[in-house]
């Protein structure tokens, strides 16, 4: 078994365009959350899937010159991206995050895929007392062609794994890794908002850029009114698109 691991990223963004280019102490965010995904022991390959959006040539030109594979597709349809740039690889598995965590956590990622190899897990996913931010999925190859040929609905297409979750809930081969270190789902270091950004600007003048998901946790708890983005709702984008599917 092997796995490679995809990272969506694009220019566009309703909230904030090109939040992944932007830059602290002279990295954009796309380098560092590639930096951060290096230091995962054992992935084949690193593919950053884009689209062919205008400006899209500096993700691309940030990507090969961390070392990765790129794979330009479909802007709206991101499973459809997702399944070509698996193409690329002959791994067993795909771990999929997104560029919009530049914290990622290196050590939580390879804690995920082994709970989920050892397991069996046809999907496996950090569970939601996670902070917004350092979301991990991985799932099989096969799996996601299955998706790709199967998925109907338009959150299935925009989102990449709601029909792979839904599918190994039915058969009994979903999982889902545990938070044992306490309930962090109302922490949020992801990037949406220009409120986001200077929180991880903040995050990373105070702490640096190598240290775990709960330093980063902890510090945001310790100093509530440095940071003013912890109440923007988590998941805004998925359930948007569950609204769109219901009235389609």
């Amino acid at each position: 078994m092997s796995f490679t691991i995809i990272t969506q990223a694009r220019i566009g963004s309703s909230r904030l365009p090109g939040k992944v280019l932007k830059k602290i102490n002279g990295q954009t965010l796309l380098q560092i959350h590639l930096q951060r995904l290096k230091k995962v022991n054992g992935f084949e390959k690193i593919i950053v899937a884009t689209t062919l959006e205008p400006d899209s040539d500096y993700i691309v030109s940030v990507a090969k010159n961390e070392g990765c594979l790129i794979y330009q597709g479909s802007t709206e349809d991101v499973l459809d991206r997702f399944f070509h740039a698996s193409q690329l690889v002959q791994s067993t598995h795909i771990v999929r995050v997104t560029s919009d965590c530049p914290l990622i956590d290196p050590v939580l990622i390879c804690q995920v895929v082994q709970f989920a190899l050892n397991n069996d897990f046809s999907y496996c996913v950090t569970s939601s007392n996670f902070p917004d931010g350092v979301d991990v999925e991985i799932f099989k190859k096969k799996d996601l062609e299955k998706a790709y040929f199967n998925a109907r609905l338009s959150s299935e297409k925009e989102h990449v794994t709601p029909y792979i979750r839904n599918q190994s809930k039915s058969n009994g081969t979903f999982g889902e890794f545990k938070c044992n270190e306490g309930d962090f789902r109302n922490v949020r270091f992801t990037v949406d908002e220009q409120v986001d950004f200077e929180a991880i600007e903040l995050l990373i003048n105070k702490l640096g850029l190598n240290c775990c998901w709960l330093d980063y946790s902890d510090f945001i708890l310790a100093n509530p009114t440095l940071f003013f983005n912890q109440q923007i709702i988590r998941n805004a984008g998925f359930l948007k698109s569950i609204k769109n599917d219901r009235k389609a």
